[in-house]
């Protein structure tokens, strides 16, 4: 359970300054209370990867719910000498009344759908772009990179040791945060294990063991210390010829005599792949076949692949820097973008036309609908009007909204809505999850995709398609905006 008190650091003001002036001038033109529809969806997988995985709706959930400008805030716009006193005065008395629709985190995202629908008035959709953005960009950055890494594991434990390197405190919790629904097993973060449960692991620094005069010394203060939870970093001096000679000398001379075992040793560098080999060896010959072999030292996807490609005989993987700050491609690069406002009475789909295809937005109230087999694997995602209804008793066509000559007709599936209200007309109406249960929805859903789709180089395209309607709609107002 989370013991995250949002409420002690008021985010009203964590915006972009142009959210504040396109809401004074919409105040000033009376358009301020007008009905909006924002979708927010990204563009681009990071690392040219098959997925994205979502997270950080929690956070954006406790932030809608606790958002109120103070007068310490509302004194620093006066000083800004831009806005007047009657919208500082209706900032004061704003309460947010917003309907979000969102995926539930730990899902499978991809590009070019709307993961999260945002609407209400359109000062309010406005004030609350920015920390959407930068909360969903963040952790489903961290969340997505987390789960390539645990993907190529074959089984072997993750855990997240990078909250030194982190750009920022909140980066290094809720970056911890986010790698768990990824898939890790647990965080060096201890403040993370506190806010939301996430195991807290670590055992010892390389300034351990040089504390003491020598090495035999510093594993026996620590093995009578933790006899039960014995892990040596084996590595300061020299791994094969004194770390390991003397981890198992501990092991023979306190912890076995006194009914305990070594339960494993690190390596924090060298060769990782030759010295874990040389090092089961030495601990097999000693007997210590049950000792786990712990590694660590700027890892990412690509070097533990490379790795368990070599034959490493590792048990688990303590992986820092390049999963905290997503360092092989650190932006996720969603969007927030208007696509219907009311006009008089009626609700009119937006479009943002551009010469880059893929920066042309689509218009329309929405609902995202994914299709399944018979066998639970996902066929693609289908991105309809709110309100239309797929039949998944009748065959459904499915075509490249792009090329739209692909196409697919499929029969024997079904379809699920992944939009799901979280706010309606600003009451919480959605029960949050435990994190637990995002991490184990997020390893569920990533089980429907195919595994072509989850390698890391060259993945199969997950296709994400318009129905018939919304492309028709589409097509038309591009035709009526070259006019």
């Amino acid at each position: 359970m989370s013991r995250e008190v949002f409420f002690m650091r008021n985010f009203s003001l964590l915006l972009d300054y142009y959210e504040l002036t396109m809401a004074y001038s919409y105040y000033c033109q009376n358009k301020h209370e007008d009905e909006a529809v924002f979708d927010v969806f990204f563009r681009d997988i990071p690392d040219k990867g098959g997925y994205a995985i979502y997270a950080g709706l929690e956070q954006i959930i406790d932030y809608i719910n606790t958002f109120k400008f103070q007068e310490e805030e509302l004194d620093y716009l006066r000083k800004k000498n831009t806005f007047s006193e009657d919208f500082i005065s209706y900032l004061k008395e704003l309460k947010m009344s917003l309907t979000i629709y969102s995926m539930k985190e730990g899902t499978p995202i991809f590009p070019n759908e709307p993961i999260m629908i945002v609407r209400g008035p359109l000062l309010q959709c406005q004030l609350v772009e920015t920390f959407i953005l930068l909360t969903l960009n963040h952790q489903s950055l961290i969340a997505t990179k987390a789960s390539r890494i645990t993907m190529v594991s074959k089984g072997r434990t993750i855990m997240e040791f990078g909250a030194r390197r982190a750009q920022g405190y909140d980066a290094a919790n809720y970056g911890a945060r986010a790698a768990y629904i990824g898939g890790v097993f647990g965080t060096s973060n201890t403040y993370a294990d506190y806010l939301y449960d996430i195991p807290a692991l670590g055992t010892m620094a390389h300034s351990y063991v040089q504390s003491y005069k020598t090495e035999y010394e510093a594993f026996l203060a620590y093995a009578k210390t933790y006899p039960n939870n014995t892990v040596l970093l084996v590595d300061t001096y020299n791994t094969l010829k004194k770390g390991i000679p003397n981890a198992i000398r501990v092991h023979n001379e306190f912890l076995k005599p006194n009914g305990y075992y070594l339960k494993g040793i690190r390596i924090d560098s060298g060769d990782l792949a030759y010295l874990s080999i040389e090092a089961r060896k030495l601990l097999d010959a000693a007997g210590l076949f049950d000792t786990k072999i712990t590694v660590s030292n700027s890892l990412d996807e690509y070097s533990i692949r490379t790795l368990l490609n070599q034959g490493a005989c590792i048990d688990s993987f303590g992986v820092g820097e390049r999963l905290i700050t997503a360092k092989s491609d650190p932006v996720f690069g969603g969007v927030f973008k208007l696509s219907a406002l009311m006009e008089d009475g009626i609700l009119v789909p937006k479009i943002k036309i551009s010469d880059n295809v893929q920066k042309m937005t689509t218009p329309g109230f929405k609902q995202v609908h994914r299709m399944y087999d018979e066998n639970n694997k996902a066929i693609g995602d289908v991105v309809t009007l709110f309100e239309e209804v797929i039949d998944d008793k009748k065959p459904y066509l499915l075509f490249d909204p792009l090329y739209p000559w692909k196409q697919k007709e499929i029969t024997n599936y079904k379809s699920k809505k992944l939009l799901e209200t979280i706010f309606l007309n600003g009451k919480l109406v959605y029960q949050k999850p435990d994190l637990i249960k995002i991490r184990d929805y997020a390893k569920e859903s990533l089980d429907t995709l195919w595994k072509e789709m989850t390698r890391l180089e060259f993945p199969h395209q997950y296709y994400v398609d318009l129905s018939q309607e919304l492309w028709d709609l589409k097509q038309s107002l591009i035709v009526k905006h070259n006019e």
